[in-house]
């Protein structure tokens, strides 16, 4: 990823200033590298990661984002995930990094003016965020032109999972690799089980409603575990639905229902791109020692 500031470049802080946002339960924190001696020297983002999102030890969150501000539309990020793993993109994530953006370089500005649009390169590929409304309550809607769907092979343990012939199953990337199962209950399959033989993997299993136009899902990811909702997995669910016909072709927005919330999700029908339309909650700024 070209541009981005090299934290050990930073000069030594004692005290680092972190905010905690969500996405329907997908929990972050940013630190805006952006300003000097943000980072301490010497320190991988992969420790910081481990440490500050530790639940017990630590702040606790499913990622450590890395934002910096280009200029008033143009952002970077960079995501490690809990366990110190680094991921590609991720659809909530991103709306939190955005936010936390916005509340430095969009407050009092163009408020009259919706969206306001960022641009932002990930490690997946560059994504466009959309600011549809002012924030309320700490709550900023957003919507993330998150790429296209697209077809990946499967990882090399999914053998291990022994899926049966005729289950659904769907193996794709939006920057990031997803395998979706269909499955009658979502409640009733062991999925920390299953998500560990594809640690490689985010790992949804969905079924279908219980609206028409409607989903249900669950998902274990790649470095975090089990979380509450995942924006790209919402992504691969929608598509997968579509395509095994579990919502009918005609309605514009799939809904996710996820232990977190619910995602809306548009996929174009001929080119795959999806767009996924959803909050990210501001929870605290922080003050943590390093």
């Amino acid at each position: 990823m070209t541009g981005f500031t090299d934290p050990d470049q930073n000069l030594d802080q004692s005290v680092v200033h972190l905010t905690k946002h969500h996405g329907w339960g997908n929990d972050f924190l940013v630190v805006d590298v952006t300003r000097p001696g943000t980072l301490p020297s010497g320190t991988s983002m992969s420790d910081l990661a481990r440490v500050w999102c530790d639940r017990r030890t630590g702040v606790g969150a499913d990622g450590l984002l890395f934002l910096e501000i280009r200029s008033s539309s143009e952002l970077g990020m960079i995501l490690v995930n809990a366990d110190g793993s680094r991921a590609e993109m991720s659809g909530n994530g991103i709306r939190c990094l955005v936010q936390a953006a916005h509340r430095v370089i969009g407050s009092g500005q163009r408020q009259s003016a919706w969206p306001v649009r960022y641009s932002v390169e990930t490690e997946g590929g560059t994504r466009i965020v959309d600011v549809l409304g002012p924030e309320l309550d700490g709550v900023l809607p957003l919507s993330v032109d998150m790429g296209f769907v697209e077809q990946i092979a499967p990882p090399e343990t999914w053998s291990s999972l022994g899926c049966h012939d005729d289950r659904p199953v769907r193996h794709v990337s939006l920057g990031n690799p997803h395998a979706v199962v269909g499955v009658d209950d979502v409640e009733a399959v062991d999925l920390v089980a299953l998500g560990e033989k594809v640690p490689m993997v985010n790992l949804e299993i969905i079924e279908p409603g219980p609206e028409p136009d409607a989903v249900t899902m669950r998902v274990h990811e790649r470095g975090a575990g089990l979380t509450m909702a995942c924006g790209t997995g919402a992504c691969a669910a929608a598509e997968a639905a579509l395509a095994w016909g579990l919502v009918p072709s005609s309605v514009s927005e799939v809904r996710v229902h996820m232990p977190g919330g619910e995602a809306r999700v548009h996929i174009d029908a001929s080119t795959k791109r999806a767009i996924l339309t959803g909050p990210a909650q501001f929870v605290a700024s922080i003050m943590v020692s390093v």
